[in-house]
């Protein structure tokens, strides 16, 4: 009998857990679900839907009618809108709920790091840490900085943002040696970015540079089963929803 999953992405690790699934052959039904944020997207295998669920209501009528088995998140990590959404839905439903996200980025030493509670925090702080600054937060998330006077801003996004902002267009992985040359080019004296997690060469380029960075805090976790790496979100798909280790 084949099993419909629904994978919410629009991450790299989002991509592998289709490619992993997509091996298990014609066992399961895998439909990747995109936010439709970015024009040109990374696509994965299997059935892609691109659009937003229009809420608990609308992602709980959706999973029914599909007739989904389970559900796995791997959102990024301060996409809570969606992730509650789900875990709403799929309680209501009695649906399985697997949670995927890489963990967080730890301090090592040479860094020097500002944590913050939200952009409008980071905003706030930034005119007192650097006056050239390099922004990683996303294209919708930059109107609070354009307020400053005093502090020169580039931004760097898949596509280009809607405010006024000097930008530089990209998409990674980035290699550290990139990033140093960035960070030259502009005369970068501060970074902006979001607790993304995972190995992040931004964050090497600035520890060598001795740049601080300032960092916006993830969304508080849903107490719901988690997983931190593809595989453990594929083994607990492909083999009935285990728990995960």
């Amino acid at each position: 009998m084949v099993r419909t999953v629904l994978v919410l992405g629009g991450t790299a690790e989002a991509r592998r857990l289709a490619e992993a699934l997509a091996e298990a052959g014609d066992r399961l039904r895998v439909v990747t679900s995109l936010a439709g944020r970015v024009s040109r997207p990374h696509l994965p295998p299997g059935e892609v839907r691109i659009g937003g669920f229009d809420g608990v209501e609308g992602l709980t009528a959706w999973l029914r009618e599909e007739r989904v088995d389970a559900v796995v998140d791997a959102t990024h990590p301060f996409a809570a809108r969606i992730t509650a959404s789900a875990a709403a839905a799929t309680s209501a439903l009695g649906l399985p709920f697997l949670v995927l996200r890489r963990p967080g980025w730890r301090q090592a030493e040479g860094d020097d790091w500002r944590w913050v509670g939200s952009v409008a925090e980071a905003a706030e702080l930034l005119p007192t840490v650097g006056t050239r600054a390099l922004l990683t937060v996303g294209r919708q998330e930059l109107e609070p900085f354009t307020r400053l006077s005093d502090v020169w801003l580039l931004a760097r996004s898949i596509e280009q943002p809607n405010v006024p902002v000097e930008a530089v267009l990209g998409r990674g992985p980035f290699t550290v040696e990139s990033e140093l040359e960035l960070l030259d080019e502009h005369g970068i004296d501060v970074l902006v970015t979001k607790d993304s997690g995972g190995d992040d060469a931004k964050l090497v380029a600035a520890r060598r540079r001795n740049i601080p960075v300032v960092i916006v805090r993830r969304p508080p976790s849903p107490a719901v089963m988690m997983a931190s790496t593809v595989d453990q979100a594929a083994i607990w798909v492909i083999y009935g929803h285990a728990t995960v280790s």
